[in-house]
C-alpha cells in the first residue's frame, strides 16, 4: 500500500553494461526502447570515438533540417500517425536516409524552384519601382543608364533622401549631368560623370548609405522593359500559385511518411546524444546510469535477449551517491508532483511531500474559490480553452496541470455546495431564492469576517505544525539535537501560550484559574529558553540573535493564512457587488417593453464581464497563495528538495504529433 502522507521516492539501482563496440548502437536502441535507464556519464573506460559520432549527428541533423524546411509549406494541425514510429526506428540509419532522400531530393526541387521565383519576382518589382519615375521624365534606353566608356560613364544610384543634400556637396562638382526623383523616403539619382571620378563618386554614395541600382544590360527603352516586367511578373506569379499547389500536395501525399520519419529521426539523435554520454574501451563499450529496482529484472531480461555479447552489473547506491528521484505517487496525488517539484525536486534519501501538499494545496485553492458556478467554469476552462495556450498537449506536465485544476476545481465545487455560493449571492438576488447552503452554518462560518478569519488561523496552527512535527520526527531519524531542541520548545511555547494569551485579551474559555495561567508563563519562559539554547547548539553566537527569528517566524506564519479570510470573502463580495451592479442598472430603466429588453441586455452584459473578471482574479490568486501556504509557511519547515528527476532514456511516441515544431 502507498503512503498517503508522506512518500519516499523509488529504489534505485546502479546499473553498468558492457557489450562489444559492435553491439553498442544495438544496446542502445534496446535501450530507448525499454525506457528505464537513467544516463550518466561512466568513469572507468576511455571516451568513445567523438568523430563518428558527430558525423552520424550531422547527417541527422540535416534529414530532420530537410524536413522541416519542407513543412513549412504545410497549415497549422496535428496528424493523427497509422503507424508506430517504433517501426520505423529500429531500422539502421543508412535505410531511413535512403528511402526519404527521394521524397526530400524532389520537393527540395521544388522548394528551390519556389524560391528562385520568389527571388526573380523581388527583383522585378524592385527595378519597376524604381526605374518607373525615370520613365514618365524621358524615355531613354536601359544601356545608357550603365554606360561604361573610356571617359565617361553613367549609372542610378539610390540614396537616403535625408542624406541626399549631405552627399550632393561632396560630388556634385564630380557629375557632369544628374536627374533626381524621390520615391517616398528614397531618392534615385542618375548621374554621368567622367571615368576618372567613377571611384569617388561610388565610394561617397556607399558611405552615405546608398547602393548602385542593378540595371540588366538589354538594349531596350524603359518603356519597353516595364511592359516586359509587367507581363513577366504575372508570369512568374501564376507560376508560383501552381507550384505551392503541387509542393502541399506532393507533401500531403507522403506527410505520413515525412511525420514517422521525423519522429524516428528525432529518437536517433536522442540515441546518438546518450551515446556521447557513454564510455568506451578499444573492444567493449560501457553504458552507466540507473534503473528503478522493480524495472531491474525486465531491463535485464530484454537486454539480454536482445543481445548476444552482454555483462549487466548492477548494485544498490553508496551513501555517498545522490541517485535521480522517481516520485511513485498514488494517480490521485501525482498532479500534485508539479507543485512540490516547483519548490525542488525531493532528494533520493528525503520524504517526498506530495501527498500532504496535495491535500493542503486542494483545500486552500478550494477554500477561498468556494463557488460552484466558478468552479465549473474552471473546469471546462482547464478542458477546452487551456489546450490552446500550449504546444503540447500530449506532454506528461500539461496533463497533470490539467488535473491538477479539475482536482482543486473538485474540492472548490464541494465547499460551494455547503456553503451555497452560486455566483456570490446570484440566486437570492435574481432568483428570489434565499439560501441553497447544504450546511448553513459553514455557510455563517464563511461570511462573517472575524469567524473566518479565526477558522483561517486555526487551519494554519494545525498546517505549521503538522510542518514542525515532520521536522522533528526527520530530526530524530537524523539525531539532530539542535533540531528536536528548538522543536520541543516551539511546542511547549504554543500550548502554554495560546490560553495564556487568551486571558491575557480577555477571550479566554478554559476553566482554568488564576494560579494555572501563572504555571502556564513559567512554561512559556521554558519553551523560550529551549529555543534560545536549540539556536546557540545549531548557529553559536549567531544563535544570540536568531533565536527571536523562530518566535516571531511563528505567529507570522500562523497570521499569514488569514489570506484565507481575505481571498475568499474577497471572491464572494466581489461577485456579490458585480450582482449588485447589475440589479441596479436593470432597475434605472424605464418600466416598460423597451426598458425591460435594454436593462435585461446590460445588465446580462454586467455580469457576463464583471464574473469572467472575478473568476480569472480568483483563479490566480487562489493559486498563487495556496502555492505561498505550501512553499513559505509548511515546507520550508522540513523539506530540502534539490534532488535531480528521474528522467530515463526512452523513445517518444506520440499518435498525434504537430506538423510544425518550435526551434
Amino acid at each position: 500500500m502507498k503512503p498517503i502522507f508522506l512518500n519516499t521516492p523509488d529504489p534505485m539501482v546502479k546499473t553498468r553494461i558492457v557489450t562489444t563496440k559492435d553491439n553498442s548502437t544495438k544496446a542502445l536502441k534496446t535501450l530507448h526502447s525499454i525506457g528505464a535507464l537513467h544516463i550518466e556519464e561512466g568513469e572507468e573506460l576511455k571516451p568513445i570515438d567523438q568523430e563518428a559520432i558527430g558525423n552520424e549527428r550531422v547527417q541527422v541533423a540535416e534529414l530532420l533540417a530537410t524536413i522541416n524546411n519542407i513543412l513549412t509549406y504545410m497549415p497549422e494541425e496535428k496528424i493523427r500517425l497509422e503507424k508506430d514510429v517504433e517501426v520505423i526506428y529500429a531500422r539502421p540509419l543508412s535505410e531511413l536516409a535512403s528511402e526519404i532522400s527521394p521524397i526530400c531530393t524532389k520537393l527540395n526541387n521544388m522548394h528551390q524552384r519556389a524560391a528562385k521565383l520568389k527571388e526573380e519576382s523581388k527583383k522585378l518589382k524592385d527595378l519597376k519601382e524604381y526605374l518607373e519615375p525615370l520613365e514618365q521624365q524621358e524615355n531613354i534606353r536601359l544601356v545608357d543608364l550603365t554606360f561604361s566608356g573610356n571617359y565617361l560613364f553613367s549609372r542610378a544610384f539610390i540614396v537616403p533622401s535625408e542624406l541626399y543634400k549631405s552627399l550632393q556637396d561632396k560630388i556634385g562638382a564630380y557629375l557632369l549631368a544628374s536627374s533626381i526623383t524621390i520615391i517616398e523616403n528614397k531618392t534615385i539619382l542618375y548621374t554621368i560623370a567622367r571615368v576618372e571620378n567613377q571611384g569617388i563618386i561610388e565610394t561617397s554614395i556607399k558611405d552615405n548609405g546608398g547602393r548602385i541600382l542593378q540595371i540588366p544590360s538589354k538594349d531596350l527603352t524603359l518603356r519597353d522593359f516595364l511592359e516586359e516586367s509587367e507581363s513577366k511578373t504575372h508570369s512568374i506569379n501564376e507560376e508560383l500559385a501552381t507550384l505551392a499547389k503541387e509542393i502541399e500536395g506532393k507533401t500531403r501525399e507522403n506527410l505520413q511518411s515525412l511525420l514517422l520519419f521525423r519522429e524516428a529521426l528525432s529518437a536517433e539523435n536522442e540515441r546518438l546524444s546518450a551515446l556521447e554520454k557513454a564510455c568506451e574501451a578499444k573492444y567493449v563499450t560501457l553504458i552507466e546510469g540507473w534503473v528503478p529496482e522493480n524495472m531491474a529484472e525486465d531491463t535485464i531480461s530484454q537486454l539480454k535477449g536482445n543481445i548476444a555479447h552482454v555483462f549487466i552489473d548492477t548494485r544498490k547506491p553508496d551513501e555517498t551517491e545522490e541517485p535521480p528521484t522517481k516520485q511513485r505517487n498514488l494517480k490521485a496525488f501525482k498532479p500534485f508532483q508539479v507543485i512540490v517539484n516547483l519548490f525542488g525536486t525531493p532528494k533520493y534519501r528525503e520524504w517526498d511531500p506530495t501527498p500532504v501538499v496535495s491535500y493542503s494545496f486542494a483545500f486552500f485553492f478550494g477554500l477561498m474559490l468556494g463557488d460552484v458556478v466558478y468552479s465549473v467554469c474552471l473546469v471546462l476552462l482547464a478542458k477546452f480553452a487551456l489546450p490552446k495556450l500550449v504546444d503540447d498537449t500530449e506532454s506528461e506536465g500539461f496533463k497533470l496541470f490539467q488535473r491538477l485544476l479539475y482536482i482543486s476545481s473538485g474540492v472548490s465545487l464541494a465547499i460551494g455546495l455547503l456553503a451555497g455560493n452560486y455566483l456570490g449571492d446570484f440566486c437570492a438576488a435574481f432568483l428570489g431564492i434565499e439560501n441553497l447552503a447544504l450546511a448553513p452554518a459553514f455557510q455563517s462560518l464563511l461570511l462573517d469576517a472575524m469567524t473566518f478569519m479565526a477558522f483561517a488561523i486555526v487551519i494554519g496552527l494545525i498546517h505549521v505544525n503538522i510542518g514542525h512535527v515532520i521536522a522533528i520526527v526527520g530530526g530524530i531519524k537524523e539525531r539532530n539535537k539542535g533540531l528536536i531542541t528548538s522543536k520541543i520548545g516551539l511546542f511547549i511555547l504554543e500550548i502554554a501560550g495560546v490560553p495564556w494569551v487568551l486571558n491575557f485579551l480577555s477571550m479566554g474559555t478554559l476553566p482554568l484559574g488564576e494560579q494555572a495561567y501563572s504555571i502556564l508563563l513559567y512554561f512559556m519562559l521554558l519553551g523560550g529558553a529551549l529555543i534560545i539554547a536549540a539556536s546557540i547548539m545549531q548557529y553559536r553566537g549567531l544563535g544570540i540573535i536568531l533565536w527571536l527569528f523562530d518566535i516571531t517566524g511563528l505567529l507570522g506564519d500562523i497570521m499569514s493564512y488569514c489570506r484565507l479570510a481575505g481571498v475568499g470573502l474577497a471572491t464572494y463580495y466581489l461577485a456579490a457587488v458585480f450582482n449588485m451592479i447589475a440589479g441596479l442598472a436593470m432597475n434605472m430603466m424605464p418600466a416598460n417593453t423597451g426598458g425591460l429588453i435594454t436593462g435585461i441586455l446590460l445588465a446580462t452584459t454586467i455580469l457576463l464581464f464583471g464574473h469572467i473578471f472575478n473568476l480569472l482574479l480568483s483563479t490566480i490568486s487562489c493559486f498563487v497563495h495556496s502555492l505561498r501556504l505550501c512553499f513559505v509557511e509548511f515546507l520550508l519547515k522540513f523539506y530540502d528538495g534539490g534532488g535531480s528527476e528521474y528522467s530515463p532514456f526512452r523513445l517518444r511516441k506520440r499518435m498525434l504529433v504537430p506538423i510544425k515544431v518550435q526551434a
